[in-house]
């Protein structure tokens, strides 16, 4: 991807996290744009702690948990205990969970290139740039 694409796709993912905090997605309501930043890097990481996820989201522990509990009790991470260390829990992105990831990127891949093609490059910086200014107050 160009530059200004690489740029537009950055910025779509946040447009489109914004969306899907805003609307029902199938069979899962209620999820948030962090719920979808949760699977995501649990989903890029293979297996990540509660402590991991705190840390690249620079939030709190206690923060994460209650995230955690809801992806877990729908099914779109799984916790499991580490054989190295029993008092530790290794989350792992569900198929439902990789779904929504894996659909989410492909949707964002395939706007990027349509708007790319039908918008000059100056269009796309524009559109970029309004796209940035319509989510400043919703991060």
């Amino acid at each position: 991807m160009k530059k200004i694409e690489k740029e537009f796709f950055t910025v779509f993912t946040d447009f489109q996290c914004f969306i899907l905090a805003n609307m029902n997605k199938g069979d899962y309501i209620g999820i948030t744009a962090t719920h979808y930043n949760i699977i995501e890097l649990v989903y890029r990481k293979k297996d990540a702690t509660a402590k991991q996820i705190a840390v690249a989201l620079n939030v709190s522990q206690a923060a994460i948990s209650k995230q955690l509990k809801f992806l877990i009790q729908n099914e779109l991470l799984k916790q499991i205990q580490s054989e190295v260390d029993r008092r530790n829990y290794i989350l792992t992105a569900t198929d439902n969970g990789k779904f929504i990831v894996d659909n989410s990127e492909t949707f964002r891949k395939n706007l990027t290139k349509q708007f790319s093609s039908n918008l000059s490059a100056n269009e796309l910086i524009t559109f970029t740039s309004l796209l940035k200014k319509a989510l400043e107050d919703h991060k």
